[in-house]
C-alpha cells in the first residue's frame, strides 16, 4: 500500500476560520496516525479574494498549533513549487485542460458570463476570426448516466450526470479555477486522502469526471460536517466566533482550542475528553466521525480552557497571566496562585485585578454580608480593629490570620466576620481573588492600612 500522502490547501483570504483548522487538523491526524505525510498547499488562483499577509497567517497559525507540515511552500520536497501561482507558471494546468480538450471531455467556451444559452458545447478545436478574442475552457460533462464516488464518511453517492454543469476549468486571464487546479495538484502530489467540509460534496462529481477523462484514480474522500453557532446559523465573524485568533485574543489557550475543535464533529472510543495532540494522533479514527454538523458551545470550550488553565505550572500561568494583569507593586506569586483556580479564560483575570491601582466605586450595602453576618455598623467595629492588628503584628499571613483568629473568638464570631469587610475594604468588591487577608499580603502593609483607613471613613 502507499504511503499516506494527506493535504491541507487553504486559500490565502484573511484569518483562519475554526471550520478551516478543524479539517487541517483531522488531515494531520489522520497522516500522523497512520505514519503517512501531510502536506501544506496554498491555494492562491483567486486573485480578487487575496488577502496580503494571509499566507504568514496561514504559516503561524499551523506553527502554533503544533500543525507541521512534512512538505511545504516554505521547506520545499519532491512535489514542489506548493503554491498554485507558481505552478501555473510552468504550463501545468493549461498542459491537462488542452489534454481534456483532445479528448473531447472539455471545449473552448467564447461566450460571455451572463449568456444564458451556450453554443460552444458543440464547438472543434481553436478559436477561428469570428470568435471574440477572449475564452474560458469548460469541463464537458455527460449528460446521460450518472457518476458515483465513495465517501468514507457518507458511503456511496450517486448524481445523475444531467444535474453536473459544466464548470470553468480555466479563466479568461489564463488561471485555473479552484476546481480544476485542485484535482491536478491532488494528482501530481500523489495525495493519496482528502479530508474536507461536506460543502465540497456536490462538486465532487466533477472532480470525479476529471479523474476518469484523464484516466487517473481518484483519492479517498472524507467529507466532514460543518460547525455550526446554532441549527441553522454558521460561526460568524461579527459574533466574534469565528476564527482562531478569535480565541486565543480572548485568552483561550492553544491546546484547549485544538482538544475542543478536535471533539466537534469527531467521538474518541472512551470517556475521556482531554487529549493532547500526540495522544489525539492515536485516537483518531475515521469511525467517530459524525455525519450531522457540530454545534459550537462556547460554554463547553470554556469548561475544557479551564481544565487547561488548573494544569499549568504556577510560573507558566504567572507568565500568561501577566500581560493580563499589568505592571504593579503587588506580590505576583501570590495574585496568580489566586487566579488560577478563578480564571476559565485568561481574560477573565483583567476584570478581577481592577482593584490594585484603586479600590473600585462602592456602596456601604457592599458590607452586608448574612453568611458572615456582617453589616455597615459591624465592618466599621471590625475595620477598626483591623488597622490595630496591622499595626501591632508581624505582617506575614500566619500571624495575621492568627490575630484575625483570636479576635474572632474572642468576640464570639467567625473569622470571615472580620475578613469579609477587610476584603471589601481593600477592593470595593464582593468577590475577590484570594479574600481579604491574601489580598491585604498582596498590597502590602503600607497601602492595606491606607485603604482600611479610607473605608473607616467612608462608614464613619
Amino acid at each position: 500500500m502507499d504511503r499516506i500522502r494527506t493535504r491541507f490547501a487553504p486559500s490565502p483570504t484573511g484569518f483562519m476560520h475554526l471550520g478551516v483548522l478543524r479539517t487541517a487538523l483531522y488531515a494531520w491526524l489522520y497522516a500522523k496516525k497512520n505514519d503517512g505525510n501531510f502536506i501544506l498547499r496554498i491555494e492562491d488562483t483567486d486573485r480578487a479574494r487575496y488577502v496580503e499577509g494571509a499566507v504568514e497567517v496561514i504559516y503561524n497559525t499551523l506553527k502554533t498549533c503544533g500543525l507541521f507540515w512534512d512538505e511545504g511552500p516554505d521547506i520545499g520536497g519532491d512535489y514542489a513549487p506548493y503554491i498554485q501561482s507558481e505552478r501555473m507558471k510552468s504550463g501545468l494546468y493549461m498542459k491537462y485542460a488542452l489534454e481534456l480538450i483532445e479528448k473531447d471531455a472539455a471545449y473552448y467556451c467564447f461566450c460571455p458570463p451572463e449568456s444564458e444559452n451556450c453554443p460552444c458545447r458543440d464547438l472543434k478545436g481553436e478559436a477561428n476570426e469570428s470568435q471574440p478574442a477572449e475564452f474560458v475552457i469548460r469541463q464537458k460533462s455527460p449528460k446521460d448516466g450518472e457518476t458515483s464516488f465513495y465517501d468514507k464518511i457518507f458511503g456511496e453517492i450517486t448524481v445523475p450526470n444531467s444535474e453536473i454543469e459544466d464548470q470553468i476549468l480555466i479563466k479568461s486571464d489564463g488561471m485555473p479555477t479552484y476546481n480544476f487546479a485542485n484535482v491536478i495538484d491532488d494528482h501530481t502530489m500523489n495525495i493519496t486522502h482528502i479530508i474536507r467540509g461536506t460543502e465540497f460534496l456536490s462538486s465532487t462529481p466533477k472532480y470525479i469526471l476529471l479523474y476518469e477523462s484523464l484516466g487517473w484514480t481518484p483519492p479517498a474522500f472524507i467529507h466532514v460536517a460543518p460547525i455550526m453557532r446554532d441549527s441553522s446559523h454558521k460561526l460568524s465573524k461579527r459574533e466574534g466566533d469565528a476564527y482562531f485568533s478569535d480565541f486565543t485574543e480572548k485568552g483561550y489557550l492553544v491546546e484547549a482550542v485544538i482538544n475542543y475543535i478536535a471533539l466537534l464533529g469527531w467521538a474518541p472510543g472512551g470517556e475521556n475528553e482531554f487529549f493532547t495532540l500526540d495522544e489525539l494522533a492515536d485516537e483518531f479514527d475515521l469511525k467517530g466521525i459524525s455525519k450531522s454538523p457540530s454545534i459550537f458551545d462556547e460554554t463547553k470550550m470554556r469548561a475544557i480552557n479551564a481544565h487547561y488553565i488548573r494544569n499549568l505550572s504556577p510560573e507558566d500561568f504567572k507568565k500568561l497571566a501577566l500581560p493580563y494583569i499589568g505592571e504593579h507593586k503587588i506580590d505576583y506569586a501570590l495574585l496568580c496562585a489566586a487566579l488560577q483556580p478563578r480564571a476559565e479564560v485568561l481574560s477573565d483575570i483583567t476584570p478581577q485585578v481592577d482593584f490594585i491601582e484603586k479600590v473600585c466605586a462602592y456602596e456601604i450595602d457592599l458590607y452586608n454580608n448574612k453568611k458572615m453576618k456582617t453589616s455597615p455598623e459591624t465592618a466599621l467595629v471590625a475595620l477598626k480593629e483591623a488597622v490595630c492588628t496591622l499595626e501591632k503584628h508581624e505582617f506575614n499571613r500566619d500571624s495575621l490570620y492568627n490575630a484575625f483568629k483570636a479576635s474572632a473568638e474572642e468576640s464570639e464570631v467567625k473569622i470571615g466576620y472580620f475578613l469579609y469587610p477587610l476584603q471589601v475594604a481593600l477592593t470595593g468588591k464582593q468577590a475577590a481573588p484570594g479574600g481579604g487577608l491574601d489580598i491585604c499580603i498582596m498590597l502590602g502593609k503600607d497601602e492595606s492600612i491606607k485603604r482600611i483607613k479610607e473605608a473607616v471613613e467612608k462608614l464613619s
